[in-house]
């Protein structure tokens, strides 16, 4: 299902919902269509491109600041699947400070790693196992959410993403 991204009236990017949520907001005139992706919907009295990229009419306040989730695939998105210690291909995940000694499963404590790395490493840090980290890992960028939400971010999107970096 094709996804559409939601901006605040200030152009801010708030979500990605599928694409016929943003045409009922559109319908129900709390949205206005910004950008379509090429295809039409059609009802017996009415067609309209389909969204991908709604602006609403009104400003949301969001009250927190929004930060991505931390899944598997998240962090192999910002590690480019790459193992942090030895640079292949990552398949596993691996706690800098080892939970059992008090390490935290936060972004900056996680990294991606290959199997061979990690079963080297095991339940050590990286200093005590001889290994160094290619670069620390960081908690991604404010709006890296989106990027996590969806596999491929279409062209109509990025000049609104590029405006909130």
């Amino acid at each position: 299902m094709r996804s559409a991204l939601v901006l605040n009236a200030t152009y801010e990017p708030l979500s990605v919902v599928p694409a016929f949520r943003a045409v009922c907001l559109v319908l129900a005139d709390k949205a206005d269509l910004i950008a379509g992706d090429g295809h039409m919907v059609h009802s017996a009295r009415l067609s309209l491109p389909s969204p991908s990229v709604v602006r609403l009419r009104y400003v949301v306040k969001v009250p927190y600041a929004r930060r991505t989730a931390m899944s598997r695939r998240a962090l192999f998105a910002r590690d480019d699947a790459r193992c942090q210690y030895c640079g292949g291909h990552a398949d596993s995940l691996d706690h800098i400070v080892p939970r059992s000694r008090g390490g935290q499963h936060t972004w900056e404590n996680v990294a991606a790693a290959c199997r061979p790395c990690n079963l080297r490493k095991r339940d050590r840090t990286p200093a005590e196992a001889g290994m160094k980290l290619s670069r620390p890992p960081c908690a991604p960028r404010e709006h890296a959410w989106i990027g996590a939400a969806v596999a491929l971010i279409p062209e109509a999107w990025k000049p609104f993403l590029a405006r909130a970096s």
